[in-house]
């Protein structure tokens, strides 16, 4: 990514000056001015990824450097610095489009940290507009969401096979997103036009397994008062992805392996071969090269399906991709509801980038469910989360302050951020840190907290 592009607006020298050293050596392209009406010139040559403008200037001051740069650019992020700091003239300059309002003096890691945060802002914004210009163009296309490189590369592989009719082994842990795979590589397929059929192999017993892939003749069994036509049978012409095979009984996995080879197959209780033209995709959770190796699943059948091999990476080893996705399921999950929500705070991205996800994708998509229903506003907050996430969040902070407290201390500060979560609501706070409220009121009463 280019070095982000920051214009400063300050009419005092040292002030400036300062702030263009240290934003320069930070890596940053930037560009300096001592007006604001220099700085709606260099506005109307080019776009800035930031602007940090002083507030009181001569002429044009900052309030119209920052409406003239909402007009220009939409997305770039304003932050105002001012030694005459107001309530009204930060709130004024929130509700124009502010990213943040910055009194004088200020620190410079201070600084530092709010301008990576703001571009960081800019970035996941751009990203998201990048993300529905895909999601518009594509059209129902199953998406494989992400741009870091395992996705990037994944992608690349399905677009080079899904031509050829070759069998694949999609390997990776619950909730990566092992169907959508599969669905991109039958669409991409010249098969696409045909049916796409999925079934779960851990789902059935032996007999149930062997009647819904093979079908059966009229009284097969006691029940049987017709025939049936099997999953591999009806699919012909299409693709079938059979999830969690390795959970597939040793005696189907001879009968699968006919199938492979022989491209036919015989229902239960028939006695003639039935051709199929079907393309196998198989998906799995386990190590199949270790459930060779304990007897658990056949080695011949292994080979067959292990022709390719595509391996889906958690979601904890592409957290780059959690915003683009956390977006996604909002979008989906407020067009469902009918809602307006379209932002996510900072807060709340900082423990989803954080989060181990032991659920992956799945579990991603659960939590901005569970956000988008708590949600009555236009934004989701950190307690629209659970009750272990907003506990981790504020494990988050605590780590990033860096400092070191007793352990009454640190229950106090956790009391508090409970409360301001619950917006004072006692019994809530109760609830989520786990004790009654009697007992809640008298930890308060204790710190010197009105309860």
């Amino acid at each position: 990514m280019p070095a982000a592009r920051i214009l400063i607006v300050d009419d005092e020298k040292i002030a400036r000056e300062n702030l263009d050293f240290v934003l320069s050596k930070e890596g940053y392209e930037t560009v300096a001015v001592d007006s604001g009406v220099r700085a709606l010139e260099e506005l109307e040559k080019a776009e800035f990824d930031l602007v940090l403008t002083d507030l009181r200037m001569q002429q044009v001051d900052g309030m119209q450097v920052l409406e003239r740069t909402k007009e220009l650019y939409p997305d770039t992020e304003v932050v105002m610095i001012t030694g005459y700091a107001t309530v009204s003239s930060a709130v004024e300059a929130m509700q124009k489009g502010a990213y943040h309002y910055l009194p004088k003096p200020h620190k410079i890691d201070e600084l530092r940290i709010l301008v990576r945060k703001a571009l960081e802002k800019r970035w996941l914004r751009q990203e998201v507009s990048e993300l529905r210009r895909q999601v518009k163009s594509q059209q129902g296309f199953p998406r494989l969401i992400g741009k870091t490189p395992k996705i990037e590369a994944l992608r690349q592989t399905i677009e080079q096979i899904a031509p050829t009719d070759c069998t694949v082994l999609i390997l990776g842990e619950t909730g990566t997103g092992k169907e959508l795979v599969a669905k991109a590589i039958h669409q991409l397929s010249p098969r696409a036009e045909k049916r796409f059929l999925a079934l779960n192999c851990g789902s059935f017993s032996e007999e149930l397994l062997a009647n819904e892939l093979f079908g059966h003749e009229k009284e097969a069994f006691t029940g049987a008062r017709g025939i049936k036509r099997g999953l591999l049978e009806v699919a012909s012409g299409g693709t079938v992805l059979l999830d969690e095979i390795g959970d597939m009984p040793l005696a189907m996995q001879v009968k699968l392996l006919r199938v492979l080879q022989e491209k036919t197959l015989m229902r239960v209780g028939g006695t003639t071969e039935i051709p199929v033209d079907i393309r196998i995709l198989a998906a799995t959770n386990k190590d199949l090269k270790r459930e060779v190796e304990h007897s658990h699943f056949r080695q011949d059948l292994y080979y067959r399906l292990n022709v390719i091999t595509l391996e889906i990476p958690p979601l904890a080893a592409r957290r780059d991709d959690i915003p683009l996705l956390s977006y996604n399921f909002l979008k989906k999950f407020s067009q469902a509801q009918g809602k307006e929500i379209h932002e996510i705070s900072e807060e709340v991205m900082d423990i989803l980038m954080s989060y181990e996800f032991p659920g992956n994708i799945r579990e991603l998509e659960n939590i901005i469910e569970r956000a988008v229903t708590l949600c009555n506003g236009s934004i989701i907050e950190v307690q629209h989360l659970s009750a272990d996430l907003q506990q981790q969040g504020f494990q988050l902070q605590r780590r990033q302050k860096r400092e070191f407290q007793t352990l009454e201390e640190n229950e106090k500060d956790y009391i508090l951020w409970v409360l301001q979560q619950t917006q004072g609501n006692k019994t809530k706070a109760a609830e989520v840190l786990g004790i009654d409220r009697v007992s809640l009121w008298r930890k308060l009463k204790r710190y010197g907290v009105e309860a």
